[in-house]
Formats: C-alpha cells, structure tokens, sequence
C-alpha cells in the first residue's frame, strides 16, 4: 500500500543542512512517504507539495487561499515554529486543513534573549566593550547604567514566552508589569507580577517594553509613533516577538531624538535592517532573528512537528492547532 506523502518545505535562501531529515525521519518513516522541498520565497508551488498528506513549513513561502483550495488530500500544515502568518488559517479551514505551530520549543531561549538584550542595554556592555577596546578607561557611559530595581519592566503578551520573561525580570529585581487583555483574571497572582488594564498604562509606566505578543492582524503595528511618545523619556524597547508589531520607523527616529535611550531588537520590521542609515542608529541593537536558537531548540522544535505530522497522517487528534 502507498504511505502518505509528507513533505518539508524549505526556503532555498534558509540554510537547511540536514538533507537527510535525521530529525523527523524516526518519527515518520514507518507510516509516510518524507520528502524535502527547496523552493525560493515566491517560487510557485510544486505538485510534489500540492500532493501532500501533511507538509511541516519552515519560514515561508506563503500557503494562500489559491493554494490552499488545491491541496486536496492535505489534513496539516505543521509550522516549525510559534509564528503562522505565512499560512492563511482561515482559508486552510474552509478546506479542512489543521493548521499547527510549535509554540513551545525555544520559549527558554527567547526569554533568556529578551533578558539578555535588557542587560546589554542596562549595562551598556556595548559601549563599554568599544571604550575597553579603544584602550579607553573613563566609563564614559556611567549615566546611563541603572540600578534594575529602581526600573519597571514592562511585557505586551503574557503568553508562554511572556510569562518566560516575566520570571526572569522579576527574579533579577525588576518591577515588572504586563498587559494581556486575553489571559485569564488571576494570572498576575499566581507568577506575582502585576497586571495593567491598557496599553497605554504599560507604555506610560513602563522603563523597558519588551514585546511578546503574536504577529495578528489585531497586533500588526501596535507600536508606532503614538504609542513610542507615551513612553517615558529614556526608556527602552526590545523585541523578540515579530518584527511587523514594531514600527521601525517611529523607534529610530526616537533613538535618534533621544527620546528612547536604546532598542535590542532581534526581529525588525521587514527585516533584515535595509540602509546603512538604520544600521547606524545609535543605541540600537540588533541580532538576527536568532533569539530562538540552540541546538537543543531545534531538535525538539522539529521533534514536534514531526510527531504532529505523523498523528495526522495517522488521522489521530492533533495538537497545537491555531485554526
């Protein structure tokens, strides 16, 4: 009997080194056909794809309704990874698609990245790494280095990830605060932060914003010019969520200004950075939508689509569903 097909589609641009899918292969060998697709970001799809019982998405290409409507034998699309904005979920229901995502596998890392570009930014580790090196020893950045205490560290999205680095903040002596109009009353008594009633109560009381809600239709933006100027002067954004949440536009111009005193950003609006202008602002840091690597990351990220793969092809129950 022919197995189901399950296909691992990959963006040629994204350097996939495991050709052999040694990951995914012992969780899908004795039940599907697995396969590996390179394709460019808007190449069209093939019918290798369109043929699929269950397809586990890296990032991108854009599955839309057109597409969608043609996958007729098609039960999941597993993306590897928390976001799904490349796939239309509304669509790939209406064709009866199980759309999933692995929201939990790098929620460690990204926590301890978000903490990580705050502290770069508190300690301004990076201009004191470019005075040391200068063979300088004035600490020329003296001003800007804060006692963790006396700040509040604020989070937009108290999911997994959110309440990852809501631990984390408060543990290093933050006064942290968040605001989350989708999670249950009660959810701030039992982490012990404390919670806001709107957006605009977190930007006004917040020294630091890090942001850790999902890119949504609802989100797409949600920081720009207005909400930057409500924040205190001196303050700082970071951003480990999605680029597209934060106007980039608004936060160089208020790094620029002065406005904010710095920005860790591991995602930027249409990303990566354009202009050697926007590379050049000052206090900005930038990693490259990486806060969600480590190896170990990885392995369990692709473990779990693999095996939600594998429940669909099986026509058993699957998880992480978001459609």
């Amino acid at each position: 009997m022919t197995k189901p097909i399950v296909v691992i589609v990959c963006p040629k641009e994204f350097r996939f080194t495991d050709t052999a899918a040694t990951v995914e292969t012992p969780f899908l060998t004795d039940v599907a056909d697995l396969r590996t697709v390179w394709l460019d970001f808007n190449a069209p799809i093939p019918e290798e794809v369109l043929a699929a019982h269950a397809i586990i998405l890296w990032h991108g290409p854009k599955l839309e309704a057109p597409i969608l409507a043609r996958m007729k034998q098609c039960r999941a699309i597993i993306r590897n990874g928390v976001g799904f904005d490349t796939v239309d979920i509304a669509a790939a229901a209406q064709a009866g698609i199980a759309v999933c995502n692995v929201p939990d596998y790098g929620t460690e890392e990204v926590a301890d990245h978000a903490i990580a570009l705050t502290l770069a930014l508190y300690r301004q580790l990076f201009p004191l790494d470019a005075e040391a090196k200068r063979l300088g020893w004035k600490i020329e950045t003296a001003a800007k280095m804060r006692r963790l205490s006396t700040q509040t560290f604020g989070i937009l999205g108290l999911g997994r990830i959110g309440t990852a680095a809501a631990l984390r903040a408060k543990a290093m002596g933050f006064r942290t605060i968040f605001f989350d109009p989708y999670v249950p009353s009660g959810t701030h008594k039992a982490i012990g932060v404390e919670r806001v009633s709107s957006l605009e109560e977190l930007l006004r009381r917040a020294d630091t914003l890090s942001v850790h809600c999902p890119l949504t239709a609802e989100t797409r933006g949600i920081i720009g010019a207005q909400e930057i100027a409500l924040m205190k002067p001196g303050s700082y954004v970071v951003n480990t969520a999605r680029g597209d949440i934060v106007q980039k536009a608004p936060v160089f111009a208020a790094l620029r200004s002065g406005h904010l005193a710095g920005a860790g950003l591991d995602v930027v609006e249409a990303e990566p950075l354009r202009t050697a202008e926007e590379a050049a602002t000052p206090n900005l840091i930038v990693t490259c939508h990486a806060a969600f690597c480590s190896p170990e990351g990885m392995i369990e990220m692709r473990s779990t689509s693999a095996k939600i793969a594998r429940a669909a092809v099986l026509g058993e129950a699957v998880w992480n569903r978001v459609n």
